[in-house]
């Protein structure tokens, strides 16, 4: 069995959903696969009730300090402060990493007039961005998939290989 660890926001009924699809996709997907997710532990994530900051980093950080995959979802404004941290702790680590980013705003849809208007106008940004910090963090131990069904052919060959 492989120990790995969900990190995605988790702070509205959209997040939560996607997270709880996501989450299930994965675990059919990758049965041998023994996968935390923080919403899941009402204990200290269960944002109706109380939990200071030190039993939220204490009960996650065990989590994942004792896996060996993190699955992060890098969608959102940006990447959640939250997820960028575990991504921090993941890489320190040594952790195997694998992102998801879906955003439509990639870049593989660059034309030329989004181009010129990126160079030549202010605030006409057609591109989504992302920290490349983080970004360097993830790509240095893993990868960064653009669908679920390729997130999922990923995790499965690292349980493969391992």
């Amino acid at each position: 069995m492989i120990k790995a660890y969900f990190a995605s926001p988790l702070f509205n009924d959209m997040e939560l959903m996607y997270n709880e699809k996501l989450a299930q996709s994965i675990r059919e997907a990758n049965p041998q696969l023994v996968m935390y997710v923080p919403q899941e532990n009402m204990a200290i994530n269960d944002k109706s009730l109380y939990a200071d900051s030190q039993m939220i980093a204490q009960g996650d950080n065990d989590r994942l300090l004792e896996s060996e995959l993190l699955i992060a979802v890098l969608d959102g404004v940006s990447i959640d402060v939250g997820v960028a941290t575990e991504i921090g702790v993941a890489y320190a680590k040594g952790m195997k990493i694998l992102g998801l980013y879906t955003d439509t705003r990639q870049g593989h849809t660059a034309t030329d007039e989004k181009i010129s208007a990126l160079r030549e106008e202010v605030a006409e940004n057609q591109f989504h961005y992302v920290n490349l910090f983080t970004v360097g963090c993830i790509k240095a131990n893993g990868k960064i998939c653009t669908s679920v069904e390729q997130l999922n052919d990923e995790i499965t060959n690292y349980i493969n290989n391992k």
